[in-house]
């Protein structure tokens, strides 16, 4: 069998459909799956196991000269990449126009078909031309989470029930990941290791305040923790540069793709982070984290192993948690969060 995934952006949602290539192998084990995304994420869902082929598209660059000579023969080159295989299954997990498009441009074999989403589910985006393209458009109850949202859909269109361990299977060469952490303080001065602070996001309505980030690092160096300062523009790597100028143990990473991205996270002892596509990269990887929240929105985007309210207590015994509070948590919800997630050998009150 040959299944064609289509998920084309943002970093999260393609992080978030990553499980639903695992069920696929778990299902299917002789199958080969491929996937179509947008080129800045390939080298991500290049570490997907368990995917065969990734085909780079670049949509959004070409919708901004559609007519120029180099968009027309990247898309030309990007058609012929895409129908080099004939699938039995190809299953547009998205569900926007343009991977509407690309569904149907994808070729099937005599008894092939197309998959879809049928209707919009809460908080995630949904366009009618999913539905019309799609051979077989099903219909998912319109509260679910992000990371469901697409296992239930692949389950769906291929007859088999979703598996109930959930695997994200994103793969880490924790050695090269050496490169990008090789000026953090060494593991004598820091005996608990690293934590990686998340702090850029795409919406300035989703970060935290500059003070708190400077607290938690401190907190975490009077723990034993260095902390490490990921960035990918220069309003991030700014910001990065002043929440470890008061820091005893702080390092601002050099600025990496997202393969070197995801093995440098790999070493680290834990991330917190605000919610972005970094710290679902975080989740995918099994790593001791906590989600910042401003919007009560982690039901959907947020790990799935426990949240924490304004009010609510700490889960005990989850690895990974959300911190939610209007108009943002505080240093103690987060921190407390952190013990949670990290183990009560690293207590430290706060002031």
């Amino acid at each position: 069998m040959k299944i064609l995934i289509v998920k084309l952006s943002s970093l999260g949602d393609v992080v978030h459909a990553m499980p639903a290539v695992q069920d696929l192998r778990q299902a299917f084990p002789a199958a080969q799956i491929d996937w179509v995304v947008e080129r800045g994420f390939a080298p991500l869902v290049q570490r997907c196991a368990g995917v065969n082929r990734v085909i780079a598209c670049e949509l959004r660059r070409w919708r901004k000269s559609p007519l120029s000579p180099q968009t027309r023969q990247a898309w030309r080159a990007f058609k012929t990449e895409l129908q080099r295989e004939h699938y039995d299954a190809v299953i547009d997990v998205q569900g926007l126009s343009k991977s509407a498009l690309l569904s149907w441009l994808a070729l099937l074999t005599p008894q092939g078909k197309r998959y879809g989403l049928a209707n919009q589910t809460e908080g995630s985006s949904f366009e009618a031309p999913a539905r019309w393209v799609a051979d077989v458009a099903i219909a998912l109850p319109p509260h679910i989470h992000a990371v469901a949202r697409s296992r239930e859909l692949c389950a769906r269109a291929l007859g088999y029930g979703v598996p109930k361990i959930q695997s994200f299977g994103l793969l880490a060469q924790v050695d090269i990941a050496q490169v990008a952490i090789n000026n953090v303080a060494s593991s004598a001065t820091t005996p608990n290791g690293v934590v990686a602070l998340v702090h850029g996001t795409s919406r300035t309505d989703k970060q935290w305040p500059l003070p708190c980030w400077q607290a938690l690092g401190k907190l975490l160096n009077d723990s034993g923790y260095a902390v490490a300062l990921p960035h990918g523009n220069d309003d991030e790597q700014r910001m990065a540069q002043e929440i470890a100028a008061p820091l005893a143990r702080a390092v601002v990473w050099p600025r990496l793709g997202l393969d070197a991205l995801s093995d440098a996270l790999a070493t680290c002892a834990g991330v917190v982070g605000v919610d972005s596509g970094l710290s679902h990269i975080a989740v995918a990887l099994d790593l001791p984290h906590v989600q910042i929240y401003n919007f009560d929105t982690a039901w959907r985007t947020g790990p799935q192993s426990a949240a924490t309210g304004s009010g609510g207590a700490v889960g005990q015994g989850a690895r990974q948690l959300s911190v939610f509070a209007d108009p943002t948590p505080s240093i103690d919800a987060v921190w407390q969060a952190w013990l949670a997630v990290s183990g009560p050998d690293s207590a430290v009150k706060v002031a």
